[in-house]
């Protein structure tokens, strides 16, 4: 595992970026873009194992969050067009690795909040990569308009990096509901494994609070996600697979989850589909059995499509 930083395009903020690689030649490129309240390191175990099998791996933590801060007090913070300067982020990443690595395949993951993120970059820059995997998608979310309204006027009266613990609260309301048998965990439906429940909840790196203007940004990018309008489909025929957890939460429900597959169809692109994971919740790669997701996403990867 290779770390340095990387300057963002948008404002020069220092971007932490993680790297492994194979040991031989490598066979294709594979950038992983993290989710909400989490950090880079948290795909060591995925990336190293995909390099065993001759992939050279990335990922950046993303702004306001890990290591690429400028202050503490900046984790859950973006700024002005945050949501922007992710998507903008992926691109210098994924650009320093096509010149370290050279014109080999290369394949976006994108989970949660970072699937949110890889269907903006999708939208603006499908010519770059040859392959999308999307995991633990968002449904979308027919509130998100009041909840950006309510985190503005939080963000205007209280000031940006307030903690709205109350968009929290909403934001997520009802997600443990299922998962009772987890006591002590308030954040269970994010996986079944009780290693990573334990490590998830110990480490403040996972467990602070987004800011108000964080809010903001995320509302503002699941907008821009879920809008028809600005797509430049290049790639009609770029493969796009949607994984997650059968018990996934964000998933919302079966049709929801059907629909943001279908929405893709309906932006241009003929080559989607989505597969569904019993019994697993919402971080999929990190779950009891996620060697037969890891080995999934090699197969495609390796050209073998999901079944």
């Amino acid at each position: 595992m290779e770390t340095f930083t990387l300057p963002s395009a948008i404002d020069g903020l220092p971007l932490s970026v993680a790297v492994t690689r194979p040991d031989v030649t490598p066979i294709g490129i594979v950038q992983t873009v993290h989710g909400m309240i989490e950090h880079k390191e948290r795909y060591n175990p995925f990336m190293e194992w995909l390099s065993a099998h001759g992939f050279a791996c990335i990922v950046e933590d993303l702004r306001g969050h890990g290591a690429s801060v400028l202050r503490e007090e900046d984790l859950g913070y973006m700024g002005k067009d945050g949501w922007k300067a992710f998507v903008e982020d992926t691109k210098t990443i994924g650009d320093w690795a096509r010149q370290e690595f050279g014109d080999i395949p290369f394949t976006l993951i994108g989970h949660s909040m970072g699937s949110l993120v890889v269907r903006s970059y999708l939208k603006r820059y499908d010519s770059t990569i040859d392959r999308l995997i999307v995991s633990g998608s968002p449904s979308d979310n027919p509130a998100k308009g009041a909840g950006k309204a309510i985190a503005k006027a939080i963000r205007a009266i209280r000031g940006s990096h307030c903690r709205a613990s109350i968009l929290h609260k909403i934001s997520f309301a009802g997600y443990n509901d299922a998962f009772k048998e987890d006591a002590g965990y308030d954040r269970a439906w994010v996986c079944s494994n009780p290693e990573i429940l334990k490590a998830y909840h110990s480490d403040p790196l996972c467990s602070f609070l987004f800011t108000a203007d964080g809010f903001v940004n995320l509302f503002e990018l699941m907008s821009d996600c879920y809008s028809k309008d600005g797509w430049h489909v290049t790639k009609p025929n770029l493969p796009v697979r949607f994984l997650s957890g059968a018990l996934d939460p964000c998933r919302t429900s079966d049709k929801a989850w059907e629909d943001a597959v279908k929405f893709l169809t309906r932006r241009g692109y003929s080559n989607v589909s989505g597969k569904l994971y019993p019994g697993m919740r919402h971080e999929i790669l990190n779950e009891t059995d996620r060697l037969t997701v890891w080995n999934d996403i090699l197969n495609e990867l390796c050209g073998t499509s999901l079944q």
